[in-house]
């Protein structure tokens, strides 16, 4: 599966499958021609649901998956879901799963916005969406793993490290990095900070056109 994801900047990318599934688009370039079957958006704020950026992936046969206060916001045909719930798109399975601020107030646990685990093929893919360390990061398995690193709105690079501990995947990709907050030297200390056994790749943005 990682050979077949690409970063889009931010903590947006795009994995082709196929299908072709999208996550949380964010200032995309113009010239994106390809367009997704799937798009995952993990909660409303700007950079993860950017209804500019949307346009521009999606297409009239695209199926949205996100947390219900963004369903308005999102043209053609949504799933809406919560923490703990699953849907089947395309054959390509995707869970919901909690991603919340515990020492901030941007991501509030009430709010009920999400991350996702994609499986696919015998692999899982795990986007954490704008998220602390939290305690549900022990129940989550995974090959793939995306966390954010930046802090600020979502943990820090040391924290990041922290969740690879509990989550064990064979691969982690930094990201929510570069553009609204953060650089590359808080995924070069993710890196470093890494625990064995996990393989850490830093992506540089390449857009699926």
């Amino acid at each position: 599966m990682i050979d077949r994801l690409s970063w889009l900047g931010h903590a947006g990318f795009a994995l082709d499958l196929p299908p072709l599934v999208v996550i949380d688009p964010y200032e995309i370039p113009k010239n994106w021609s390809r367009k997704a079957d799937i798009v995952l958006v993990t909660h409303e704020h700007h950079d993860h649901l950017s209804t500019d950026d949307i346009a521009k992936v999606a297409g009239p046969k695209t199926v949205f998956v996100a947390p219900a206060d963004c369903a308005g916001k999102l043209p053609g045909e949504v799933r809406s879901v919560a923490p703990g719930q699953s849907v089947t798109v395309a054959g390509v399975e995707i869970e919901a799963v909690p991603a919340y601020n515990t020492n901030k107030r941007f991501h509030p646990k009430a709010n009920g916005w999400v991350g996702y685990l994609v499986r696919h093929g015998g692999t899982t893919l795990y986007h954490a969406g704008d998220t602390d360390l939290i305690p549900e990061m022990d129940g989550i398995w995974c090959d793939v793993a995306l966390l954010p690193v930046s802090g600020t709105y979502v943990m820090t690079a040391e924290e990041a490290a922290r969740a690879l501990a509990r989550i064990r995947p064979k691969i982690a990709v930094p990201m929510h990095y570069g553009r609204v907050a953060g650089g590359p030297p808080d995924a070069e200390r993710f890196r470093s900070l890494t625990p064995p056994g996990v393989e850490v790749r830093v992506l540089v943005p390449v857009p699926v056109r």
